[in-house]
């Protein structure tokens, strides 16, 4: 089967979030399955300089963008490491900018035009190229218009009448939400322009566009599959997600463990462990980072860790709160913070640091070497999410033996089960999740997570059953192939009715 990924990231090109993780691993998994993946992104500024060989096809394209011409080129590179080819679409008046989506807090406002033409040039491409695509899995709302464009202006038009497409949300909260004057730029029919189709709320909306034109859809857990159907995770879409619901498919992400492996992890030095060796190596690296942190080198205290976007739907907000509580308190343990984001969480963690210096780190930055130390130093992991569609982290802390801390939402219900006298029997308790949102909840979580660590049996069997659990993308690959097919049999019944 031949696979067109059309995508605004991929690592190792560019990244902003957790689309970037997905769309950098599973074409080469696609591909290990014996499927025929190719990857399509813009040519960013930050993709251009990101390191990798990118050379010239010579091949030119002209796309209509409203009432003007646009054009633009395709460059070529690889996927490190195997054969999938990544064509990035150049046109540097839209791409090449500082960053990808928003400068200094506020979206550009030309972002409509801006993957209007992507979504276009990813369609112009595949003649151009001559590509034999079978299915086109367009990623989050930048590529959304693709499966509209497939069922109308591109309608019966080979080689487009038989490329079925799946479209994947991988956060509902970020839309493609725009003024409906820009309808226009698109050259799609205004009859479009419904409440069924594109139209939301009087404005043009590129995610819900993707929802009901594609062949099928899907996101990225089973649980954020359910949750999105009904407010508040809906973000208003709930009428045409239930219209669909019996086209929506929930797919875990996976866990890259060619980079996030505490057995081969080239930032822990020495100190590498899996675990067989783990109660060696695990300590060593809590003491090297207790050190770098500048916190008390103490092998008895639990060290609670959180690495992400400073941000309200990470749960920042309950996280500060607790790090007070429990400093007032006198609570004995650790925390080390990693993370940029929100201004306010930047002062009010920080200040903690300042005042807590023998309990907490912070460091307010983006540092992928010290996010690989503190999973390998790290006790616990935290993760107590407003919403969390799918997440990674959990899934680094449970190979890397730091007991994840999560609230039951979207991703984190389904790859982290809670301990409990029953799940420990049965030998299946890999963490500690709690379901209402408050400070209140997450304490007491972290409280029974902290009892727990003082028995040394229980902690053991915790951490090696977690370590133990394949979270790789090998699984996951094989589950999208499954709905590639029964989208392609999807496609071709439309056709034949």
């Amino acid at each position: 089967m031949n696979i067109l990924f059309a995508t605004a990231e991929a690592v190792p090109f560019c990244k902003t979030g957790g689309l970037g993780d997905v769309c950098g691993s599973l074409p080469g998994e696609v591909a290990k399955l014996g499927h025929r993946p190719t990857v399509i992104l813009p040519a960013f500024r930050q993709t251009l300089n990101a390191g990798q060989p990118i050379e010239p096809t010579g091949i030119f394209f002209e796309i209509p963008i409203g009432q003007k011409q646009v054009t633009g080129q395709l460059l070529r590179s690889l996927m490190p490491g195997t054969e999938v080819p990544v064509y990035l679409v150049e046109q540097n008046d839209y791409f090449d900018r500082p960053e990808l989506y928003w400068e200094d807090g506020e979206d550009y406002r030309d972002n409509c035009e801006r993957f209007t033409f992507f979504c276009r040039a990813v369609l112009e491409a595949i003649p151009l190229l001559d590509l034999q695509t079978d299915l086109i899995h367009c990623h989050d709302w930048c590529a959304a218009l693709i499966p509209a464009y497939l069922k109308t202006l591109y309608h019966e038009r080979p080689p487009f009448d038989g490329i079925a497409s799946l479209y994947t949300i991988h956060n509902l909260a970020y839309q493609g939400n725009f003024w409906h004057w820009d309808m226009a730029l698109t050259g799609i029919d205004w009859k479009y322009f419904n409440w069924r189709q594109m139209e939301f709320y009087g404005n043009l909306n590129f995610m819900k566009s993707g929802i009901a034109f594609a062949d099928a859809i899907s996101t990225v857990s089973p649980t954020y599959a359910r949750e999105i159907m009904r407010p508040p995770l809906s973000c208003g879409l709930e009428g045409t997600l239930q219209h669909r619901r019996n086209d929506l498919f929930g797919i875990l992400n996976g866990a890259d463990y060619s980079d996030w492996n505490p057995s081969a992890d080239r930032f822990l030095g020495e100190y590498t462990y899996d675990v067989s060796s783990y109660e060696v190596g695990k300590p060593a690296c809590k003491a090297a980072l207790q050190k770098l942190m500048g916190l008390p080198a103490r092998a008895d205290v639990p060290l609670l860790a959180s690495v992400g976007r400073l941000a309200d739907q990470k749960g920042f907000d309950l996280i500060a709160r607790v790090m007070q509580q429990w400093a007032e308190q006198n609570v004995d343990a650790q925390w080390v913070i990693l993370g940029t984001g929100d201004p306010k969480y930047h002062q009010v963690l920080g200040q903690l640091a300042a005042d807590h210096p023998q309990k907490m780190a912070v460091r307010l930055e983006f540092s992928n070497e010290l996010a690989h130390q503190i999973e390998a130093g790290a006790d616990m992991f935290l993760m107590p999410s407003q919403y969390e569609p799918c997440g990674l982290n959990q899934l680094y802390s449970l190979k890397y033996g730091a007991v994840p801390v999560v609230r039951a939402t979207g991703g984190l219900a389904d790859t982290v089960v809670d301990t409990q006298p029953e799940t420990l029997a049965a030998g299946t308790a890999t963490g500690f999740n709690f379901s209402e949102y408050t400070a209140l909840a997450l304490s007491d979580t972290l409280h029974r997570a902290c009892e727990a660590y003082a028995d040394k049996t229980v902690w053991k069997q915790v951490v090696e059953t977690g370590m133990k659990q394949d979270w790789s993308w090998s699984q996951s690959a094989r589950r999208y192939i499954e709905v590639y097919d029964q989208t392609r049999a999807r496609s071709r019944q439309e056709v034949l009715h």
